[in-house]
């Protein structure tokens, strides 16, 4: 995929980050279903993820 845009590559590097969120929430729900891990594991996986994603992301957006 060419992105010619600067405005069109934000739109990009937003949603293949949404997309990954959703991917990894899924895999942890699926996680505390099949293996009944506690609640505040699950949240603090998705905390550090979503961490993780604003150090990473947020720079490249700017």
């Amino acid at each position: 995929m060419i992105v010619h845009s600067g405005v069109m590559n934000s739109y990009v590097m937003v949603t293949f980050a949404l997309l990954g969120v959703l991917l990894i929430g899924g895999l942890l729900i699926a996680m505390r279903l099949r293996h009944k891990y506690h609640p505040n594991l699950i949240g603090a996986l998705i905390g550090g993820l979503l961490c993780f994603l604003l150090l990473e992301a947020l720079p490249a957006l700017t």
